[in-house]
């Protein structure tokens, strides 16, 4: 990343409160790459959301946690994704990441059809894509029960407007997550 970028974000990591991890994601970056933001950010968790493979993921992250992404066809085609046999070949990450898989990467504020996943994974999953205040608590409802664990991440449905968070919404999918974890 430019250098004021990587600043700011070794920055933001020093201001953490403890038992925090930041996660520095990377789209088919090169070693050298995440060599030098894992030297800014020494403690993150790797998320791999790029084209890796899983040799090379367990090759970039060496000794270090990390996330993999699995991009989720949307529509329809999201019933063809295997994600068993995903989880079993990114078997060495800490968890496997659920995002929508649109043109580009990233999930793009997209939800894919939660139904579509397979009814068991042994694996620990983050759900994210698409999530909002309104439908987390659905996504937790329907995957919690197909996995070891669950976890939720989100960006654009807390959003005021293109990368301004709003402190009303993250208060309401803090809630929603809350509702559901109570059930």
């Amino acid at each position: 990343p430019p250098s004021h970028l990587a600043a700011e974000a070794r920055k933001l990591a020093r201001r953490l409160p403890a038992f925090m991890t930041p996660v520095l994601l990377v789209v088919n970056a090169s070693a050298q790459q995440i060599q030098a933001a894992c030297a800014l950010i020494p403690n993150a968790t790797l998320q791999f959301h790029g084209d890796e493979t899983p040799a090379q993921c367990q090759a970039l992250a060496g000794a270090r946690p990390y996330l993999r992404a699995a991009r989720i066809p949307l529509g329809d085609a999201g019933r063809d994704f295997d994600l068993v046999k995903y989880a079993q070949h990114y078997s060495a990450a800490q968890a496997i990441l659920l995002d929508a898989h649109v043109e580009g990467f990233g999930g793009g504020g997209k939800s894919f059809e939660w139904s579509h996943l397979p009814p068991s994974v042994d694996a620990h999953l983050v759900l994210s894509g698409g999530l909002t205040p309104a439908n987390v608590a659905d996504g937790i409802r329907q995957l919690r029960p197909r996995c070891k664990s669950l976890a939720v991440d989100v960006s654009s449905g807390v959003e005021a407007s293109k990368g301004i968070k709003d402190a009303g919404k993250i208060h309401l999918f803090v809630a929603a997550v809350r509702a559901a974890d109570a059930h």
